[in-house]
């Protein structure tokens, strides 16, 4: 079989449309549908996100089961620190002590795992990480 990841539904408060959009237009990646309260952002290889209105009140729990954050991969570590300066300009906390460096998660002494972490206004918790050479 030769299956690849193909996309996420992410249920959100409508109101918070403009903050994903924001967020995927800093990060660029194109949007590929906005409207009826969605907005479709994708990939590199037609992967993609979805964020839809929620469909009731239920709230995301991320230390339960089921999705516990999203990873966003960069390509540098400045990469990284610019995320955290349009994160901090948006007045978006980042959170568990980063932006860091995570030798526990590294492949070796020569590598670096190096990311932000933040949530977003639907208590989503996203990751935006750089796994590569020291720098």
């Amino acid at each position: 079989m030769n299956s690849r990841f193909g996309h996420l539904q992410i249920n959100i408060n409508k109101g918070n449309l403009p903050y994903y959009r924001d967020l995927f237009a800093f990060l660029e990646w194109p949007t590929v549908y906005e409207g009826d309260g969605m907005l479709g952002v994708g990939g590199k290889v037609d992967d993609s996100l979805w964020f839809l209105e929620v469909a009731n009140g239920a709230s995301n729990d991320y230390d339960g089961a089921g999705v516990n954050h999203i990873g966003i991969a960069v390509s540098t570590q400045a990469e990284v620190d610019q995320a955290v300066a349009y994160l901090a300009g948006k007045g978006i906390e980042s959170l568990f002590e980063t932006p860091r460096h995570r030798p526990d998660f590294a492949s070796s002494e020569t590598e670096t795992y190096y990311q932000v972490m933040f949530k977003s206004p639907d208590n989503i918790l996203f990751e935006i990480v750089y796994t590569g050479p020291k720098q």
